[in-house]
């Protein structure tokens, strides 16, 4: 039945596709779930969907920019960088925070402030989502738009369930941040191997 929609390569390259999602996608999940884990349950509804909707349109920019992006060095360095300082943003509001106040009050300076974190945060990791999508994907248009779907679907639906998680185990706090600290590194690690060696 797929022989007739699909020929034996989109197959590859389809399935290709669902595996980075599922690895790469976790990664902006986690950062939206951190961030919005800090908030009261109506406005962490509001964090996770302008966060979901930043990313929809910053996959949409960097999938027209993907062929530029991938022949500029640096790029990866700088996204990596931005992430070690989200690392710690969120180190101070998420882990520490919930130290020192269990019934924090949220003005609106420290909504716009979460929803700017997520969006910088979505910029850093959709890169890496975008490239590995649209590199499986090459010509193959209709794949490529069904990558980025994909993508944005499995994010919301696990920052939704891991923004609960964190409010319940402060230990998968640690995890989410172990998780960006890694990704952070081998982005940093991949342009100085190029640079420099």
């Amino acid at each position: 039945m797929f022989g007739e929609f699909f020929t034996a390569e989109q197959i590859a390259i389809l399935t290709q596709i669902i595996f980075i999602d599922l690895v790469l996608a976790g990664d902006n999940a986690i950062i939206i779930g951190m961030v919005a884990s800090k908030f009261p349950v109506e406005q962490r509804k509001k964090v996770i969907f302008w966060g979901i909707g930043g990313a929809v349109i910053l996959r949409i920019i960097l999938t027209l920019l993907t062929a530029y992006l991938l022949q500029i060095t640096g790029l990866r360095l700088i996204g990596g960088l931005l992430l070690l300082y989200i690392v710690y943003k969120l180190y101070v509001d998420v882990i520490k925070g919930s130290e020192t106040e269990e019934n924090v009050k949220v003005d609106n300076s420290s909504f716009l402030k979460a929803i700017w974190t997520v969006l910088l945060a979505d910029f850093t990791m959709s890169l890496d989502n975008v490239l590995g999508v649209a590199g499986a994907a090459g010509d193959h248009y209709g794949l490529l738009v069904f990558g980025l779907v994909l993508s944005i679907i499995l994010m919301a639906t696990a920052a939704t369930l891991i923004s609960g998680w964190i409010k319940k185990y402060k230990w998968i706090a640690w995890v989410g941040l172990l998780a960006i600290l890694i990704v952070a590194v081998e982005l940093i690690y991949t342009d100085i191997k190029i640079i420099f060696f």
